[in-house]
């Protein structure tokens, strides 16, 4: 199987073409080659921009197409003419975001409507969505849809502010938890999202379906929290624990503006969602990474590898936490 990902070492794509060298599948990365992370040995590189990609492609015919880093409907057009005629199959990363906002029935199903009136990125998202279901419907364009959650690797902490709250954490420093920290939340490893997304390549009953791809994982904040703690406790051999100050999300989203789309449209809701129809094309798809042995990979690349506080976050983190 013939398969072009346009990204291919982002967070997510990574895992997704590690498995499928392994898997041995003919992948292809068209990158500018600007990652940090490695192409997988054993997948052959197409340098260069997918703006001015017409001409590196144009003496291909792909099995399956991937991109990876498309978040306008502008850029779906530009694709939908690149590959018209060239792939068995068109994938879409969407997200999960892009569903009901807040949802009005748990756990989420891909019938769930698209709605997300409080960030503009998921509404871009579902205008590309809704692009692609027309070319679907008009023309038979061979679409398939994704839709990830909150999915990471070792370098991703679970926070919009990153790493800057594990150094808090690590320092046995408070730290702003959104509303009462009960609210449920899903986090997938990306190695586990790579096993239902791969199984999806070329798969003939995919063409003209939705799929989100999660982990049946769910946790609290309030858990989320604990077990970074838990893990820089374990990792370091230190007395850590994780001091929670709890603020309202509209007040965050107050104080923090640039915080305020992703948090009322997205983290400070319950989102959990029902994996059946992934299992029923993928069988073989399950999730064997409980956020616990992730959080130990977290917090031990970060001992490893710290990242840089940022002190202006550090004020307004200060700043929330006084609240409480």
């Amino acid at each position: 199987m013939k398969v072009l990902f346009i990204g291919g070492t982002g967070i997510i794509s990574s895992a997704c073409s590690e498995l499928a060298v392994k898997q041995g599948i003919d992948l292809h990365l068209l990158t500018r080659g600007q990652s940090s992370r490695p192409i997988p040995e054993g997948a052959k590189t197409i340098t260069g921009d997918i703006n001015n990609a017409q001409d590196l492609l144009k003496d291909h015919y792909w099995d399956a197409v991937v991109n990876w880093i498309i978040f306008t409907p502008d850029q779906i057009e530009r694709d939908l003419d690149l590959f018209r005629g060239k792939t068995n199959q068109y994938i879409f990363i969407s997200s999960a975001s892009a569903y009901q906002t807040p949802p009005s029935i748990l756990p989420v199903r891909e019938s769930c409507p698209l709605d997300n009136p409080y960030w503009e990125y998921s509404r871009n998202k579902i205008a590309c969505e809704e692009r692609l279901t027309r070319a679907y419907r008009e023309e038979k364009y061979p679409v398939t849809i994704v839709r990830p959650s909150h999915t990471y690797d070792k370098t991703l902490l679970p926070f919009d502010t990153g790493y800057t709250i594990l150094h808090r954490i690590l320092n046995n420093q408070p730290v702003c938890v959104p509303g009462d920290g009960t609210s449920l939340w899903t986090l997938t490893h990306h190695t586990d999202f790579a096993k239902g997304f791969n199984g999806l390549l070329g798969h003939s009953g995919a063409i003209g379906e939705n799929f989100h791809i999660t982990s049946d994982e769910w946790l609290t904040w309030n858990q989320i929290y604990d077990l970074l703690a838990l893990a820089a406790a374990t990792l370091t051999g230190r007395d850590i624990k994780c001091k929670k100050v709890f603020v309202p999300s509209t007040k965050i989203a107050e104080i923090h503006p640039e915080r305020g789309p992703g948090l009322l449209g997205d983290k400070s809701n319950s989102m959990v969602f029902d994996n059946s129809k992934i299992k029923s094309f993928v069988p073989d798809f399950r999730c064997t990474t409980p956020f616990s042995r992730g959080a130990m990979e977290i917090v031990g690349y970060y001992l490893a590898n710290p990242g840089m506080v940022d002190e202006k976050l550090n004020a307004i983190e200060d700043k929330l936490c006084s609240l409480g």
